[in-house]
């Protein structure tokens, strides 16, 4: 049960990092912020390149990490582009959907298959976030069109297709082309750094210009944020290399939990009691889907 304590602390991490990331986003534009988190990144993970073993590195597995990485970038721009403009406790509750992503993806590109009660646990899963988007009863198809006329919801969709792909890549340059979580972190931030670096300067003039400037107050929520970034991404490769995709997800998507309830008190987010009972199927799933 080790994988499960190391994805429970994953998942307590990227909750408070999803708090301070809605924080620091009141002032600055998506693209913008995840330039200067990936720069932070790169720079806090250098310890990590001191760890690797070099002799397990080659063109192999460092092109499919860079693929992964293109993934990664899009999928998180995506988060943050609706984060900014969603309330907090309505962004990432539907990001608990990765697992029943994950689940498929894997058993057609891993074998991984699902158990009957894992089933059911995505089930609740989907339950919880029907609930999440409904507005009452009586309007049965409210959720649905959320999602077909809100392209801030149309991110997070993307998003939650991007990470199922990016968790099983995960899956993929651990067990089969042997790289070590150590050597994915490092790699990983610095791929994301340079590709975030690339984006920042095409899109500077069209979006980062009408941005305020950072300030001194952004930078120290951005060292934060990249120490809680960094512990929460090896924390998840760490799990993930010692149990199934689907079932690190699961645990890891708890934090929408914690997320809910802490974010949306601070933000004043509305329908808190709602939303709070949403995530609560939302965490039953994940239990159902612990369960051996």
């Amino acid at each position: 049960m080790t994988w499960f304590f190391i994805a429970l602390l994953s998942s307590f991490l990227s909750a408070f990092a999803a708090i301070t990331q809605k924080k620091v986003l009141f002032n600055l534009n998506p693209v913008q912020f995840s330039f200067y988190l990936s720069v932070a990144n790169l720079i806090l993970s250098i310890p990590f390149f001191f760890f690797i073993d070099y002799n397990a590195i080659n063109f192999s597995n460092l092109f499919i990490l860079f693929i992964k990485s293109i993934i990664g970038v899009t999928a998180f721009l995506c988060v943050m582009t609706a984060l900014k403009n969603l309330q907090i406790s309505n962004a990432l509750p539907l990001l608990a959907l990765t697992p029943g992503f994950v689940a498929v993806f894997a058993f057609l590109f891993l074998g991984e298959a699902l158990k009957t009660q894992e089933v059911l646990g995505l089930i609740s899963l989907i339950a919880g976030t029907y609930i999440l988007e409904s507005k009452n009863l009586k309007e049965i198809l409210f959720p649905l069109n959320v999602f077909l006329r809100s392209k801030y919801h149309r991110y997070i969709l993307a998003a939650l297709l991007l990470f199922a792909a990016s968790s099983v890549m995960d899956k993929f340059l651990l067990i089969k082309l042997e790289l070590t979580p150590v050597s994915l972190t490092a790699f990983q931030h610095m791929y994301f750094a340079l590709l975030f670096l690339l984006i920042y300067f095409l899109f500077k003039e069209k979006l980062v210009n009408r941005s305020p400037q950072i300030n001194k107050a952004d930078v120290l929520w951005i060292i934060l944020i990249s120490i809680l970034t960094i512990g929460y991404r090896y924390t998840q490769v760490v799990s993930i290399s010692l149990a199934s995709v689907a079932l690190t997800l699961a645990v890891k998507r708890t934090s929408v939990l914690w997320a809910t309830i802490i974010g949306g008190k601070i933000f004043k987010d509305s329908n808190l009691i709602k939303k709070t009972i949403a995530v609560l199927f939302i965490l039953l799933g994940a239990i159902l889907i612990l369960r051996e």
